[in-house]
């Protein structure tokens, strides 16, 4: 689809709280039980950090099809305690941890993945942010490098038990 087409199919805007148990439904289609955020602590971050949530609702369904969600930071490594405590977030941080893009399967594949992040994008840059910062599988590090990331090696963490790859997207003025 093109970004006038997700434009008009979609409504990009912050979560709701009463979308809570919708965050955490799409939570767990999307990643596997042991990289999957804990319903507790989605619920935690939609109550603590919505605005730095954005989620693509379908317009036709009222229906959350896909959410980019982070914590802002003046730390500029990725640990795993961003994915476990709402309380490092810092409203005046200048970087933003990436804790998880997504999608639901059958609203893959049409771009939407891409719009969300490039919306993120675009808004965090207003919001006088620097720099995006997450953590991936190797299998989705050239996803993240077309979406603008750079890819600067093994992460450090260890969530899940998994071997991640730190992405970082220092914006620019031509998001």
């Amino acid at each position: 689809m093109t970004i006038k087409e997700l434009n008009e199919r979609f409504e990009f805007r912050t979560i709701r709280p009463e979308e809570a148990e919708q965050a955490v439904m799409i939570e767990q289609i999307c990643f596997p039980p042991n990289e999957a955020c804990s319903e507790a602590m989605m619920r935690e971050r939609v109550e603590a950090v919505p605005d730095l949530f954005l989620a693509a609702v379908d317009r036709e369904t009222g229906k959350i099809a896909g959410f980019l969600n982070g914590i802002a930071t003046n730390e500029e490594i990725f640990r795993d305690e961003f994915f476990t405590d709402a309380g490092l977030h810092d409203p005046e941080g200048e970087n933003v941890m990436l804790l998880g893009l997504d999608v639901l399967p059958q609203y893959r594949g049409q771009g939407l993945a891409r719009e969300i992040v490039r919306q993120y994008k675009r808004r965090e840059l207003q919001r006088g942010r620097k720099v995006l910062i997450l953590t991936c599988l190797s299998s989705k590090t050239e996803m993240y490098e077309k979406m603008g990331f750079h890819n600067k090696g093994v992460s450090g963490s260890s969530w899940g038990g998994e071997q991640w790859y730190e992405m970082t997207c220092r914006f620019t003025a031509d998001i």
